[in-house]
């Protein structure tokens, strides 16, 4: 297939191109610094800008992942940096789904990230696709974030969005800052550690997503993360033993609000998804349980 990508140098993106370059796609990454890529380009993968004409580029697509986004982690919000949260996701959705309305043969499918952060965090319950929103920051820009995605189907395209839990490789993202702590010997569960957290492996995501690629009749939002999520605590210790290090130091919730303010939410509240969409579809995860997960990574 001709896929086109936003987002496709980024934490996800660069392992998601490996995956589909070696399935034999030809792979058309949207940057916003093409020329950086220069020495990548191939005859099956071409980098453009956004200043490129990107409806041209719909026309010759059969599927569009966007994965567009500022990172939330890491920073206090300011309102500076929620502006950047928003914009890098609601302003590239509303580009592309754009370009895809304006195009006489536009792609059959439109793949839109959006995050779990959009539910509304209570202790253990599980949540499947049909639990109910937050009402918060993050949960609203998934909320217009999603929205913008869905205008694609007004021109007869399938469009599904997956709702991503905490993506776990060694190299980025979440586990990467957890993992200096520990190495440090001071290592240990962030906030209360009963908090359920929705991980997932880098590699279950890249199959998910392009399992949602191949099933024709899969649309709509679904969970992408692991069928079973543990708490912050069992996290850490399973961490803890994976390094041979001992995992004893909490960081307090108090003490991340006091550093990070409102961004401490994403680390503290209980997300308990379940992937039940995926699931029904018969989708097999490759790493289920959280010990061989991080025993393949580290």
């Amino acid at each position: 297939m001709n896929i086109f990508i936003s987002g496709g140098t980024g934490f996800i993106g660069d392992y998601l191109r490996m995956m589909l370059l070696r399935e034999g796609h030809l792979l058309t990454v949207l940057t916003r610094h093409p020329d950086e890529y220069e020495d990548e380009s191939a005859e099956n993968q071409r980098f453009v800008s956004w200043d490129d004409d990107l409806v041209s580029r719909m026309e010759e697509s059969d599927v569009v992942i966007n994965m567009a986004g500022a990172s939330i982690f890491g920073r206090r919000w300011t309102e500076e940096v929620k502006e950047k949260i928003y914009s890098s996701r609601i302003e590239s959705t509303r580009t592309l789904v754009k370009a895809v309305k304006g195009a006489d043969n536009p792609p059959d499918t439109f793949i839109s990230t959006s995050a779990a952060n959009y539910y509304k965090g209570k202790e253990d319950q599980v949540l499947d696709e049909s639990a109910e929103r937050a009402d918060n920051f993050l949960a609203n820009v998934c909320i217009d974030w999603e929205k913008e995605a869905r205008r694609a189907e007004e021109v007869g395209v399938r469009v599904a969005i997956p709702r991503l839990g905490i993506v776990l490789e060694k190299e980025g993202g979440a586990l990467s800052q957890m993992l200096t702590p520990f190495k440090m010997f001071v290592g240990g569960p962030i906030g209360s550690g009963e908090q359920y957290f929705p991980w997932i492996h880098m590699h279950d995501v890249c199959r998910g997503l392009l399992f949602a690629i191949q099933q024709e009749d899969f649309s709509g939002p679904f969970n992408l993360n692991a069928p079973n999520p543990v708490t912050m605590r069992e996290f850490a210790d399973e961490l803890g033993s994976q390094l041979n290090r001992p995992s004893l130091f909490r960081v307090p919730t108090s003490v991340l609000q006091l550093a990070l303010g409102e961004a401490a939410l994403p680390l503290t509240e209980s997300l308990r998804m379940q992937p039940k969409k995926l699931q029904q579809h018969g989708f097999e995860f490759q790493y289920e349980y959280l010990t061989n997960a991080l025993g393949d990574i580290l």
